[in-house]
């Protein structure tokens, strides 16, 4: 890593610690701190540039559509003229944001694919985040925070057609499962990744089927 970098990469954290220690939705700074480690330890892994790979995990949250609204090119925009104010090349800070605009889920009938192995590094680390016992946590904070029923019976899952449809969603958070994030590990890009997820997609099976089994065994009901 040379000195350029290294100070670009230490004012984005601090950035992304300051903006975002008071999230309520699962996207606070912890959450960007995970993903950095994921990221790089995907990256040592598949021979893939880390500084690059750091700086777009430290900021791939930071004016997310889902925590700050706005369209989605928020995030790649302020990105930009974020890393250029901090005295970034130009096609650093456009590989940077290339990455955050590849980074994000679009819905289950959309592809989602990565230009880069970097970009392919932090998808699947900010994915991986998703899974596993942080992910439920993260899904259901998420919810709560967005003012959603955790389940209702009578609302099936609807798995998104489109980004627009996805964006729309105000369903129960465990319909988030079926609509994404067990559609997860068959997404990976890279192997490290797929080696990753795989424990982590086996306790999301297990959480939702215990989940419905308590549910129905209180209260008997079916969906309809």
């Amino acid at each position: 890593m040379n000195s350029e970098h290294a100070e670009l990469i230490a004012r984005a954290a601090e950035f992304a610690q300051q903006s975002m220690a008071h999230d309520t939705t699962g996207h606070d700074w912890w959450h960007t701190w995970r993903v950095r480690g994921l990221a790089l330890q995907i990256a040592q892994q598949e021979g893939a540039d880390k500084s690059i790979v750091e700086l777009a995990a430290l900021l791939h949250d930071v004016d997310d559509w889902k925590v700050r609204g706005g369209d989605d090119e928020v995030g790649p925009r302020a990105a930009i003229r974020r890393l250029m104010d901090w005295g970034a090349a130009p096609q650093l800070a456009q590989q940077v944001a290339t990455i955050i605009r590849e980074v994000t889920f679009r819905g289950a009938g959309v592809e989602t694919s990565v230009s880069s192995l970097e970009s392919g590094c932090v998808q699947d680390a900010d994915r991986l985040d998703a899974m596993g016992a942080i992910g439920v946590a993260r899904a259901f904070a998420y919810g709560g925070a967005k003012g959603r029923t955790f389940y209702d019976p009578n609302i099936p899952a609807r798995p998104h057609e489109d980004f627009a449809a996805y964006k729309r969603s105000h369903a129960p958070t465990l319909n988030h499962f079926e609509e994404k994030l067990l559609l997860l590990r068959d997404r990976m890009q890279t192997e490290t990744g797929r080696q990753m997820a795989a424990v982590r997609h086996a306790f999301l099976v297990e959480f939702q089927q215990r989940f419905l089994d308590e549910w129905h065994a209180a209260t008997g009901d079916k969906p309809t």
